[in-house]
């Protein structure tokens, strides 16, 4: 399963960046092409200081790398970490059908002794 594959501190890394508006938004834009900081700046009512500070969240939790080409940074999505989190989402809604389905099981053995 993934979560064995991931440890606490990696899942807390990517469901803390990902909690954030801008940053899933980063993601979004950067998974279907890779931009500059700069050029992501430009789409947010922020600084470029604070656009590169949810840029570093982003990278720590691996959702993006970052290359630097001349005196630019260019930020390209970590598909593998998204579909890491993807499969640990659905593992737990996995266990979560299936505890409805326990429940759902009980109610009906309920309904048919009384």
């Amino acid at each position: 399963m993934v979560v064995d594959t991931l440890s606490d501190a990696e899942v807390d890394r990517i469901f803390h960046a990902l909690a954030d508006a801008t940053r899933r938004d980063i993601v979004t834009r950067v998974i279907h092409r890779e931009q500059s900081v700069s050029m992501l700046a430009q789409h947010y009512a922020m600084s470029f200081a604070a656009v590169q500070k949810h840029v570093v969240v982003l990278e720590r939790a691996a959702l993006v790398t970052k290359e630097r080409r001349g005196r630019e940074q260019i930020v390209h999505g970590d598909r593998a970490t998204l579909r890491k989190a993807a499969r640990l989402l659905d593992a737990y809604e996995e266990i979560w059908r299936l505890r409805a389905q326990s429940i759902d099981e009980i109610l009906a053995e309920d309904i048919r002794e009384e």
